[in-house]
């Protein structure tokens, strides 16, 4: 299993960088990936591939977030 998601916002270029987020993001793409390199590298073709960005009035924004997991609670009914 990938340890990280690709995160890819494209963002309405009115809206500045750090505010940008999958909350305030026009269109948001996610993607599993082995390693923070490759994270960084498949952001960018997975926004092209998606024909997701207008140059004119939005930007790409990508991020790389770590995969979160359920903890598993213990099983009470066996004891």
């Amino acid at each position: 299993m990938a340890d990280f998601l690709t995160i890819a916002l494209v963002c309405a270029k009115t809206l500045a960088a750090p505010d940008c987020s999958r909350d305030t993001a026009l269109d948001v793409a996610v993607a599993p990936a082995a390693t923070p390199i490759i994270c960084l590298m498949q952001g960018e073709t997975i926004a092209a591939q998606g024909g997701f960005v207008d140059r004119a009035e939005t930007y790409l924004k990508i991020t790389c977030e770590r995969r979160r997991t359920a903890a598993l609670e213990p099983d009470t009914a066996a004891q």
